[in-house]
């Protein structure tokens, strides 16, 4: 009796297994899937901090900055407080361009991650240079929106910065 009982189990159990390995084979695949995405995703927020940084700030393109940033920007830094004018935040650029001394920005480190169907938020720290040699470090966290298929930078955070000692 035992064995037959054993007999009529078998195509049971084989059905089983088979729908284990059909599950294992689904979670593997979405898995490939948001691997994927999250690599589209890291590479179009680099393309924007790099637009963002290497672009407006480094080389003064204000009319890339203002595309870039949202009319209620917020930025919030340690050393000013906050900020939700994007007029004074292109004025800030423009001052900061009209200087004699040269300032630019270095990424050094970030990390991505997906926000729902929002955006992103990007958070890191760079390295800023007067005319060339290292002046500061600063670390950030930027609030990506996805708008269609353009992104805004919607809010900043910039904190713990730090002169470097000479």
């Amino acid at each position: 009796m035992k064995t037959d009982t054993i007999k009529t189990m078998e195509p049971m159990m084989n059905i089983l297994i088979l729908f284990m390995l059909f599950l294992s084979r689904e979670a593997k695949a979405q898995t490939n899937s948001e691997v994927l995405k999250m690599d589209v995703l890291k590479t179009e927020i680099m393309k924007m901090d790099s637009l963002l940084f290497d672009v407006s700030f480094n080389q003064c393109d204000a009319a890339l900055f203002k595309k870039i940033i949202a009319d209620d920007i917020e930025f919030y830094d340690d050393r000013s407080g906050l900020n939700t004018s994007k007029g004074n935040e292109i004025k800030s650029l423009l001052d900061k361009c009209g200087r004699s001394e040269k300032l630019t920005r270095k990424l050094n480190s970030c990390t991505i991650d997906k926000l729902g169907d929002f955006g992103a938020v990007q958070i890191g720290e760079h390295t800023f240079y007067v005319d060339g040699k290292p002046s500061g470090t600063g670390k950030f966290i930027h609030i990506w929106e996805r708008k269609g298929s353009d992104w805004i930078l919607k809010r900043i955070v910039s904190y713990e910065h730090r002169a470097i000692k000479k």
